[in-house]
């Protein structure tokens, strides 16, 4: 929501294979920027999507951080606009080019869900290990897997609200 006179600045995310080659592309409302990174919402538009341990409907808000010096982003998933959180999603990528009006990612298949209790959940690997990609892309692409555990498990944000006690 925006106060009268604000104006909302936006930022379209154009995800690619690995080989480059479009996927998709989305718009959303950047919520803070800071010298490598750009964090924003984005309202989830696609039809209802079951990965068997969440589920994401249309209308659930993900909060996104992407990291111009980092293999991955990182979508806080909420229950519409709720504060209902389904968990994070990360996705494991070639650092982005992130411009003032956009975020290109080349997205390498391996994928990290965390559940709201802090569960941990390796998504992708077949996929992944299929992917011819140089050893270097690699092994960077499974040092940010160790990276987004490592932040999990010290509850480094965003991961702060991750909580063994709350059900998965």
């Amino acid at each position: 929501m925006t106060r009268q006179g604000e104006t909302v600045s936006r930022i379209t995310v154009y995800k690619h294979d690995h080989d480059g080659k479009p996927v998709t592309q989305y718009d959303g409302e950047i919520i803070e920027r800071g010298s490598t990174w750009v964090c924003l919402r984005a309202v989830f538009s696609r039809s209802e999507t079951d990965l068997g341990f969440v589920v994401f409907r249309q209308g659930d808000v993900f909060v996104e951080w992407f990291y111009n010096d980092r293999w991955y982003n990182i979508f806080q998933v909420h229950e519409g606009d709720s504060p209902r959180l389904k968990g994070w999603y990360c996705n494991i990528t070639r650092p982005p080019v992130i411009t003032e009006s956009e975020i290109r990612a080349d997205d390498l298949a391996l994928d990290v869900f965390v559940m709201p209790n802090g569960t941990i959940l390796l998504l992708d690997e077949k996929e992944f290990g299929a992917l011819e990609l140089p050893i270097e892309e690699r092994m960077a692409a499974l040092r940010a897997v160790e990276t987004i555990r490592r932040s999990v498990s010290s509850r480094e944000a965003p991961f702060e609200l991750a909580r063994p006690d709350t059900t998965a």
